[in-house]
């Protein structure tokens, strides 16, 4: 108990001696809790609020009837189901318990606001649908204004029309994807609230909403019900299952509330906070390499300190457990610090995120137990792993060998390392490539390989950093002389120290590397693709981001035909089906035109005659099927409608066309609101493209101004959300950067601490203040240098890896940026001479007798 005692306050009076060292570490803690912190109190908020506002604004609904069957596709979240007959109405109106009942109709349809620009849409989606009258069972709210009655009036929620700059009385128009021209009434809340981010809504008339937004009168998505007091929910929908027709259920109230909950909130959230986390542990990965750095280097500037503890009978478990509570304490006091830092940041993205259009609902704050606890615990682990090999080294300190002089380090020349780092580079490198190229590729033994990679250039760090420091000095040792050298050396002095001062920006940069290589690459498969299948001159879409959901009409292609100008002009619509009894989507066409406008590649079968029965599948699809022409398909469709089809025809080329095909004559007896995603335009022969493109745009103002494009054009607007992705991951990625550079900084501090002889010594030799502080900075540029030359080298080859497992099945196109990874080398370097400013101004202040008096 005694010795216990003491080991704690040997521990307690170290930190106060010595608390300048741990800055560093304190800082990297700090940001790595708080990132991590914040992210799972934002969390916590936006499943609340959603949870509050979706409960007000679907509180009076106690059931809702809809189609049993849904058809769900990939990506989609609330899949595709049949619509129920309005005329139920009258059947449920009539059961005992049962207050009120009304069909609720909806479908895509985006606003104009006054400056002619589609309004939301940028993300969620733009709703339109009948305005429902009883007001309990009204998801929204009337707040201002009045109910629509005749026909082209609308009412539309209040986020919209400030987004817009509408108000009551204007006149503006509704894509559906026709344009429809409304006049606005009433403004409207959800919930309470005057929107849901960019979400938009906008209320008809019943017979507004049927005309633009169902393929035939007399049919609704659902239809909401509200019971009679004394009745419960479930005795509702007992009561309802007892008269629905076959294939049509009823749900709570309180089912469907959570069912819309996790549609608009449970996917976005958990793939958003997903993310968040991802790079919260990546700022974390990387402040543990600062942090063990950190104790790394106090623990051999200590030798003689802990070499005298074992001397005055100190056991090896107390000199480590001495060394842990250290860590333990500043890791403690840290993370403390850092969750006050996390939930001030998710205050400020609370109040920062409404600013930019992100849906983060007002209100409180909700903070969760575990959102604190688990930082908390993270920050201490982290700090005490991160200090647990150096405190095993504090340990094993021997009492008389650690009086000596400090020994010099040799971690370079480790034949151990040396070997077992080879090792894991071959197996690593050797495996990720196997991984890669194989057929198909495998992404876990890629991710395998990958892992094993990164640990071989850890391992491998030291010996490394002697061969990488000398190639990167030598030009230096040119340009500064004998300031170039010493810094040169001094980086050289310990590889191990230098390799791990770099490993933590090695990491950072490495993942800056990995997702420009990746982006890069998705640009130029993208562009590839566009090259190789597209045949037309332009391109007719609604915008990437901001075309709100609703699409083109498919009036416009036809419409756009008839122009003098073009020899073609076809619309690719989508449609849901059941295709051999998975949900797929179907791309809707006239097959037999589609070779003027996109190249399919090599066909076998007739694409000309697939009529009402006959369906077009990509080879890939056939084969993985077995099918060939003339095998029997079955298509279940939403409106419950299973029909065979016949393999008319097998295409190659699949990337713009889709996977299935069927004619518009096929598609029309089981479609919904109808909308086309794009029109392909090929001109005739002489028309020039900048001739033909300007007839096109001013044939399409008519039809909501949709944006035209040349092939190239088109391409690179698509690959808009790319570049919008890659920004957001490079300001995620700036956390981890500045915790590594915060580690360069701290090893710098302690090295001058360490070197504080030395440096008094060359003052007392003539070098100026000047020539120190540059010393000092090109020291941390050396080191930095090296961490980005390793990072940009290991995120390039595990991008390709990335690129050729993950897109198109080992079929994308590579490609390595230079000018964005030049931009990344550059700002690496940079940033570690800005890492060095202040620990050279310390340096340069040293005063030069005390320094040279110091031991």
């Amino acid at each position: 108990m005694t010795g216990n005692r003491a080991v704690l306050r040997l521990a307690r009076a170290s930190l106060r001696a010595h608390k300048r060292r741990f800055v560093g570490t304190v800082c990297a803690v700090v940001l790595g809790v708080a990132f991590l912190g914040g992210t799972l109190v934002m969390s916590d908020t936006l499943r609340a609020s959603f949870d509050t506002l979706f409960g007000n604004a679907t509180s009076g609904t106690d059931a809702v009837v809809r189609s049993a069957d849904v058809i769900t596709t990939a990506g989609s979240v609330a899949g595709t189901r049949e619509p129920v007959d309005t005329s139920l109405v009258r059947t449920i109106e009539r059961l005992d318990g049962v207050a009120a009942a009304e069909p609720n109709i909806q479908g895509a349809g985006q606003l104009v606001g006054k400056d002619g620009d589609g309004v939301g849409g940028k993300g969620p989606p733009t709703l339109a649908g009948n305005w429902i009258t009883d007001e309990e069972l009204a998801s929204y709210q009337l707040a201002e204004g009045r109910a629509p009655r005749a026909p082209g009036e609308a009412v539309i929620n209040r986020g919209a029309a400030e987004a817009g700059d509408l108000k009551i009385g204007d006149r503006t128009v509704l894509r559906t994807p026709e344009p429809h021209p409304i006049t606005i009434v009433g403004l409207a809340t959800f919930g309470g609230e005057d929107g849901m981010g960019q979400l938009t809504f906008t209320g008809l008339t019943r017979a507004d909403a049927e005309r633009f937004l169902t393929a035939r009168p007399g049919q609704a998505a659902s239809i909401q019900v509200r019971a009679d007091s004394g009745t419960s929910q479930q005795e509702l929908v007992d009561r309802l299952e007892r008269v629905l027709p076959r294939g049509i259920e009823a749900i709570t109230g309180e089912e469907s509330a959570e069912e819309n909950l996790d549609q608009v909130s449970g996917t976005f959230l958990t793939l958003f906070t997903t993310l968040l986390l991802v790079f919260a542990g990546i700022a974390l990965l990387v402040a543990t390499f600062s942090i063990h750095n950190t104790f790394a280097i106090v623990v051999a500037q200590r030798t003689r300190e802990s070499a005298l503890l074992r001397a005055l009978g100190a056991v090896r478990g107390q000199v480590m457990t001495g060394a842990l509570i250290e860590s333990a304490a500043v890791g403690l006091v840290a993370s403390l610090i850092g969750l006050v830092a996390a939930i001030g940041l998710a205050a400020g993205l609370q109040a920062l995120f409404p600013a930019v259009g992100f849906p983060f609902p007002t209100g409180d704050l909700v903070i969760e137990p575990l959102s604190l606890l688990l930082p908390l615990g993270v920050g201490v682990v982290v700090c005490v792993g991160s200090a647990l090999l150096p405190a095993l080294r504090a340990g094993r300190t021997a009492p008389l060998a650690a009086l000596r002089e400090t020994a010099v380090d040799h971690s370079a020349a480790s034949r151990v390392r040396s070997a077992s780092g080879a090792a894991l580079v071959t197996v690593g490198v050797v495996l990720t490539v196997a991984a890669t190229v194989a057929d198909p590729p495998s992404i876990p033994l890629t991710a395998a390989g990958a892992v094993l990679t990164v640990a071989a250039f850890v391992v491998l760090g030291p010996l490394a950093a002697s061969y990488a420091v000398r190639a990167l000095g030598g030009p230096l040792r040119a340009l500064r002389g004998v300031g170039g050298v010493l810094a040169g050396r001094n980086a050289l002095r310990s590889p191990k120290r230098t390799a791990a001062t770099a490993t933590a920006l090695m990491i950072g940069v490495s993942v800056v590397s990995l997702f420009t290589v990746f982006a890069a690459s998705l640009k130029a498969t993208l562009n590839d693709t566009v090259s190789r299948t597209f045949a037309g001159d332009v391109a007719v879409s609604v915008p990437a981001f901001g075309g709100g959901g609703a699409g083109l009409s498919p009036g416009l292609a036809p419409a756009l035909d008839a122009l003098p100008e073009v020899d073609t002009a076809l619309g690719l619509g989508r449609g849901v089906a059941k295709v051999d009894g998975a949900g797929q989507e179907v791309t809707v066409t006239d097959p037999a035109a589609l070779a003027r406008v996109l190249d399919l590649g090599t066909t076998r079968g007739d694409l000309d005659g697939l009529g009402p029965r006959g369906i077009a599948v990509a080879a890939d699809v056939a084969d993985d099927h077995g099918w060939r022409v003339g095998s029997s398909v079955p298509l279940t469709f939403a409106d419950g409608t299973r029909t065979p089809f016949t393999v008319r025809a097998v295409y190659a080329e699949a990337d713009l066309a889709g996977d299935y095909l069927i004619t518009r004559q096929a598609w029309a007896p089981h479609r919904g609101q109808d909308s086309d995603a794009l029109v392909a335009v090929a001109f005739k022969d002489g028309v020039s493209t900048s001739a033909g493109k300007v007839a096109v745009e001013r044939a399409a103002e008519d039809w909501g101004n949709p944006q035209v494009q040349t092939r190239d054009e088109w391409a690179e607007s698509s690959a808009g959300g790319i570049d919008m992705m890659l920004t957001l991951v490079y300001a995620l990625l700036a956390l981890a950067v500045l915790i590594a550079l915060l580690g360069i900084a701290n090893t710098l501090t302690l090295a001058v601490h360490e070197r504080t002889h030395e440096l008094g010594l060359l003052r007392a030799v003539g070098q100026t203040r000047r020539q120190l502080r540059a010393m000092v900075r090109w020291e941390s540029v050396l080191v930095a240098a090296f961490g980005t030359l390793g990072g940009l080298t290991l995120g390039g080859f595990l991008g390709w890896a990335l690129v050729k497992t993950a897109v198109a099945s080992g079929d994308g196109t590579f490609a390595l940026p230079p000018q964005q990874l030049l931009v990344v080398a550059l700002v690496g370097v940079v940033a570690g001479a800005l890492a060095a400013l202040r620990p050279a101004r310390r340096a340069a202040k040293l005063d030069v007798l005390r320094a040279i008096a110091t031991e």
